[in-house]
């Protein structure tokens, strides 16, 4: 199935789908299963998946194949268009999917001439069919790092987060609790957009910390890397996994100076005045871009 590469869209492929339904207009294509061929073509953002390395971060495509297939077998269509736009319809169904081109072909058409194939393609997109954009929550991550080669731990945070569309000033801070030999941190906060639940967000952030070689040993001990949601989309909970916002933030300068880079309306009313402002320098930007 050819595919216009001019827009530089993000695509996955699936190709040589077949399946045997009824589908036809003449008397013996509704007594008779024809064999047809899929060939789907999806337009997905892939950014986020190209650096999480998650399923959960694209489309799963055994999926879609498993649910065109089932929708192409029980469907009883008389016309390849109705079917081919109910394909589209199931593909467009998974939320990570913005387009796709579906091409559908009988195998063995039953007309007077020689013809190994007919086929019918179209291109339909959320809009077509009427569905939601898809759901994008905005959150705000606190990344510190005392152990090791803190900047580097830092980036790992980065770009393991996803889609990073702000960052702050890295801050070097003194450790705040716990053993008194720690070493300096090094602080900011990531504004990021993210389709995932907080639940969801909370586990990502927990594999980049276990990436990052992160040992919990001391309760405030220090750490290689340490990832905490301070905030998600006005969201309030509470849970013996997650509380959102984070319960401490606002008592925390090595928070709030990072968050207010980005965020100020996040930051408590007075929160500058209130919180002593020693211990804490900035190093300016880190040294990575921005998805």
């Amino acid at each position: 199935m050819s595919a216009t590469l001019d827009s530089m869209v993000d695509r996955i492929d699936i190709s040589g789908l077949r399946a045997v339904t009824i589908v036809g207009a003449l008397p013996h294509e509704r007594e008779i299963p024809q064999p047809l061929q899929i060939d789907l073509s999806l337009d997905v953002d892939l950014r986020d998946a190209g650096r999480t390395d998650e399923l959960g971060d694209t489309v799963h495509y055994g999926l879609v194949a498993d649910r065109v297939i089932a929708a192409v077998e029980e469907s009883k269509d008389i016309l390849l268009e109705r079917l081919v736009a109910r394909i589209a319809d199931e593909v467009l169904s998974f939320d990570r999917v913005d387009a796709v081109d579906v091409e559908l072909t009988k195998l063995r058409p039953p007309i007077a001439v020689d013809a190994t194939s007919t086929s019918v393609r179209i291109r339909r997109t959320r809009a077509d069919a009427d569905l939601p954009a898809h759901t994008v929550n905005t959150a705000y991550v606190a990344l510190g790092s005392n152990l090791g080669d803190r900047e580097s731990y830092l980036r790992l945070g980065v770009h393991g987060l996803g889609h990073v569309t702000a960052m702050s000033s890295v801050y070097e801070t003194d450790p705040v609790g716990g053993p008194d030999d720690q070493g300096h941190y090094l602080n900011m906060v990531v504004e990021v957009e993210t389709s995932l639940d907080p639940f969801a967000l909370l586990r990502r952030c927990q594999r980049i910390e276990g990436e990052a070689m992160r040992q919990r040993l001391v309760h405030w001990g220090p750490r290689t890397l340490d990832l905490d949601i301070v905030s998600f989309d006005g969201v309030s909970l509470t849970s013996d996994e997650l509380t959102i916002p984070h319960p401490r933030f606002a008592e925390r300068r090595f928070v709030l100076q990072p968050l207010a880079d980005i965020a100020p309306d996040l930051c408590p009313t007075g929160w500058d005045e209130r919180l002593e402002a020693g211990g804490i320098r900035s190093l300016g930007p880190l040294d990575h871009d921005v998805a």
